[in-house]
């Protein structure tokens, strides 16, 4: 440190002092205060700083403009100024530590203490979002697949806030099971909290809200690998206080029984939707998952070969056989395009107002039937189960139909499972609608069939004729 320029720096020294016109910078030191100074670039910008030395190395920290910082204060004033910033920088490098150093601590814990703060203040209704991105974009870790449209979907319903205007039908939207917890930070989620929100939704809407307690529990678990892990008890939805209040599942048996099939098609083909009406008695027909068969692509289907392909859950795809009866139901589908008129619309059950172009929901419609017919209610699950149930009047081995059903295979099914092959399956479906059709009071009268009644009266004629 030169001793050239030390003075006593004043107010008055500070406003009158040049920079030298050979140098980049000027210093002016502080006869009053040891490493104190005055720097003036070639520009004439004035700042205090303070140079010093720790551990044997020099060090030049700048306090700041000398419009900002004030030369001196009194001695009893907690007001920073630049001859008290110097003496407490030279009490840090006289005890070892380097002020550059615990500066950077010092901005490391303030923000660590903003960040805590940020957290201890987010909502579920942020965190939530943040989640369903997640589940949008990673793999499940169960199936190692992308999750369904259908799962994401459930996210941002039940979590809704209601109260915009229904795209079918009149009136407004109702809020979600879990809308009523987004404003909750993620710290208040405790056990108190959630027993009162699941008692509430459980005396309202049992079900949704047991799916709804079953998304939140799921949710609380990936909290823990987020940036807000530790706000929230992971296993707080497991809490007696909490689960006491979960409505019990009860086992589904809605299925449609054998008397109630003629009136059940009855309704179901008075519908005006065409599209819907198919879907249903397909539906019912193939006893697969509502959304495997809302999903079903043209290029699903192999007319020629009376097979089609069904995207499952539980193996990826399964091959079935295309029976005649709802073969003529998808041939008679017309081949319609998507919304902008121009692009082929690739799936069966297809529907103008949908923004993906394939049906959404078909229940409406089948309720109407149900009404129509005199039926009690019957969920589109219920058809499904209702192949299966149906399937046991003439006694078809529970491997097929669990095969075309696209069911786990089971020991309790069947001892020894095994894959049958396509026609083996076609035998067997085939006469399961044959079945289900004659109990309907339907004719249909496949092509073979009518082949077959053919040489059976050309041959009669024949010997009539000898």
């Amino acid at each position: 440190m030169s001793n050239s320029n030390r003075i006593k720096l004043t107010t008055s020294v500070i406003d009158k002092a040049k920079a030298d016109a050979n140098k980049v910078q000027t210093f002016y030191w502080d006869s009053e205060v040891p490493g104190l100074g005055l720097r003036i670039t070639a520009t004439g910008d004035k700042a205090f700083i303070f140079q010093s030395r720790v551990h044997g190395k020099s060090l030049r920290i700048t306090i700041g403009s000398v419009k900002v910082w004030r030369l001196d204060g009194p001695a009893d004033s907690s007001e920073n100024n630049a001859r008290k910033e110097a003496r407490r920088l030279q009490a840090l490098c006289d005890t070892g530590i380097d002020p550059r150093e615990a500066k950077e601590e010092r901005r490391k814990a303030a923000e660590e203490k903003f960040m805590q703060a940020e957290r201890e203040t987010t909502t579920l209704q942020v965190a939530w979002s943040a989640y369903i991105e997640h589940l949008k974009t990673t793999r499940s870790p169960k199936t190692g697949k992308l999750r369904s449209p259908r799962y994401i979907t459930d996210h941002f319903n039940l979590s809704t806030p209601g109260g915009k205007s229904k795209t079918r039908g009149k009136g407004k939207t109702v809020a979600g099971p879990l809308a009523s917890l987004m404003p909750l930070r993620l710290k208040e989620l405790n056990a108190a909290k959630l027993a009162e929100w699941l008692q509430h939704e459980s005396n309202e809407r049992p079900s949704v809200a047991a799916h709804a307690y079953r998304l939140l529990r799921a949710f609380l678990s990936w909290l823990e690998q987020s940036p807000w892990s530790g706000l929230a008890d992971k296993n707080v939805c497991l809490s007696h206080e909490v689960k006491e209040h979960l409505a019990r599942a009860e086992t589904k048996d809605d299925c449609l029984q054998r008397e109630q099939l003629a009136n059940w098609f009855a309704a179901v083909q008075q519908l005006s939707n065409r599209t819907i009406s198919n879907y249903l008695q397909i539906l019912l027909l193939t006893g697969a998952r509502r959304e495997e068969l809302a999903n079903l692509k043209w290029n699903d289907i192999d007319f020629k070969w009376h097979s089609m392909t069904i995207r499952d859950k539980i193996e990826g795809e399964r091959v079935i056989p295309l029976t005649p009866y709802v073969s003529m139901l998808a041939h008679s589908l017309p081949r319609q395009k998507l919304n902008d008129g121009i692009t082929d619309n690739p799936y069966v059950f297809a529907s103008a107002r949908s923004t993906d172009g394939r049906i959404k929901e078909p229940r409406l419609a089948h309720n109407r039937a149900l009404e129509n017919a005199g039926l009690p209610h019957i969920s589109l699950h219920g058809l499904r189960r209702s192949f299966g149930t149906l399937s046991e009047w003439i006694e078809v081995p529970v491997g097929i139909v669990a095969q075309i059903m696209g069911h786990k295979p089971s020991a309790l099914a069947e001892k020894h499972y095994r894959r049958r092959p396509i026609d083996l399956l076609r035998k067997w479906h085939t006469k399961i609608e044959e079945w289900v059709l004659e109990q309907a009071g339907i004719l249909f009268v496949t092509p073979e069939k009518e082949k077959t009644h053919i040489r059976l009266v050309e041959n009669s004629q024949a010997r009539i004729e000898k």
